[in-house]
């Protein structure tokens, strides 16, 4: 643009230069061209071709300006979730339901070099309304070095930093263990987080607003360690499975506390093997315990417990662009320290089993799930089955 109005500019000048014997020139730029006392008038075709001469010399000569380079473009994209359910509870009447589980909207940019902006809505369809998934700047100076304020998914169990659109099996959150830290929405807090990669070596912490989570105004703190001892999984977010794309055996540590007497903290195991036959298996289980703070029942101060996963992925059928897979699940949660002596101790029993067909990963992906929830106390025991649809861009 500099370039390009510097041409105009000079070739403007000299085309209406006055004639040599008037002109003063005090500032002497291009003496060479009104030294000449042959020129008859400023019309002659040699002042312009002179004039294009120097405009190409001054073309040449100029360097050009350094400009920074451009930015990647802003990313939109977006999520869906979609079930029917059956649910038959040991005492009251069956249900059907067709239910709109989720709605994600996400966008992701830059502002600056080593400056994103992370903006992700969400539509619940239980409570029937749109909230703010995530909204945070990430300053991302180095694969070591990650600072994100606003907000986001805090440090805390693998479950909840993959959350329900990348988990294994469809029927997430439901059985008193996973992601039972305090929250804003959808396991998100507001705060600052640090995170960093070295090597196989995953580390986060972060610091986040009390009031908004637990009602507590005191500053919440929340860190997690990771680390894979086989292939490594990079970036803050994480996966229930990869469909077989890695040999993962990862083992991870979490936790959270808020002032003294008020704690949780989990730990997570995750095994990945992918088979010669384009299969995999999957192992994954977590112990979570939770001490005056979060939990799945606010009624309770104390509660504990932990789930075993395994999941078969068959190769490719014949015909079929997808693949099979089928998974089975076990947790079991125990519930103490109730608010009232008529708050008895009690014990959930979760039993589930998925057929799913995988299209395209977590991008499209349809789940059949049978869940049996049992309990010795306090709630009644009730079964469900399910078809869930996934479909995100």
């Amino acid at each position: 643009m500099a370039v390009a109005m510097v041409a105009i500019l000079l070739t403007v000048t000299f085309v209406t230069l006055p004639e040599p014997h008037t002109s003063k020139n005090p500032r002497n730029l291009v003496p060479v061209l009104i030294a000449r006392r042959d020129v008859p008038n400023a019309s002659c075709p040699w002042r312009l071709a002179v004039a294009g001469s120097v405009v190409a010399l001054a073309l040449t000569a100029m360097p050009l300006q350094a400009q920074d380079p451009p930015l990647p473009t802003v990313s939109v994209g977006a999520g869906m979730q979609t079930s029917f359910a059956h649910t038959a509870p040991a005492d009251g009447d069956s249900t059907d339901a067709f239910a709109l589980n989720s709605v994600r909207l996400y966008v992701n940019g830059s502002a600056a070099p080593k400056t994103k902006f992370m903006f992700n809505t969400e539509y619940d369809g239980a409570g029937n309304h749109v909230t703010v998934l995530d909204a945070a700047a990430q300053f991302e100076l180095s694969d070591k070095l990650n600072i994100w304020m606003g907000r986001m998914l805090p440090p805390s169990d693998r479950a909840n930093l993959y959350g329900p659109y990348y988990s294994n099996e469809w029927a997430t959150f439901s059985d008193g263990i996973q992601d039972g830290y305090p929250f804003v929405a959808s396991g998100r807090d507001n705060g600052v987080l640090y995170w960093g990669q070295f090597d196989k070596v995953k580390v986060s912490a972060g610091a986040y607003d009390g009031l908004s989570a637990t009602g507590n105004k005191t500053v919440l703190g929340a860190g997690r360690v990771q680390v894979d001892f086989w292939d490594p999984e990079s970036g803050y977010y994480l996966n229930g499975t990869y469909y077989g794309a890695k040999n993962l055996l990862a083992v991870g540590i979490a936790g959270q506390v808020q002032g003294s007497g008020r704690s949780a903290w989990s730990a997570d195991f995750l095994l990945e093997k992918k088979l010669p036959n384009a299969g995999a298996v999957t192992v994954e289980s977590e112990y979570a315990s939770y001490s005056q703070l979060g939990g799945y029942n606010a009624r309770y101060g104390q509660s504990d417990g932990a789930y075993g996963l395994a999941s078969y992925l068959f190769p490719p059928a014949m015909g079929l662009t997808g693949k099979f897979q089928v998974l089975g699940k076990f947790a079991k949660a125990n519930f103490s320290n109730g608010l009232t002596a008529i708050d008895r101790d009690y014990s959930q029993k979760t039993s589930e089993f998925n057929f799913n067909y995988i299209l395209r990963d977590f991008n499209a992906r349809v789940m059949l799930f049978y869940k049996d929830t049992r309990f010795d106390a306090v709630q009644s025991n009730f079964k469900q089955v399910s078809v869930g649809l996934q479909v995100q861009m």
